[in-house]
């Protein structure tokens, strides 16, 4: 390869990093403060209880 060849692959990759980067700095969900979770369940009403089988 050549340093002409090299210089343009090298390019190209800048150019799909600065496109990668771009896109994420645009406001997205999380960044707006909203989340996929909306509703939580509260506490459970009883602790899990775990037994080993007898037998």
């Amino acid at each position: 390869m050549t340093d002409a060849e090299n210089e343009r692959i090298k390019q190209s990759f800048r150019e799909a990093l600065d496109r990668k980067n771009h896109r994420s700095t645009a406001p997205s969900a999380q960044a707006a403060g909203d989340s996929k979770i909306h509703h939580t369940h509260g506490p459970a009403e009883h602790k899990r209880e775990f037994r080993r089988k007898s037998g």
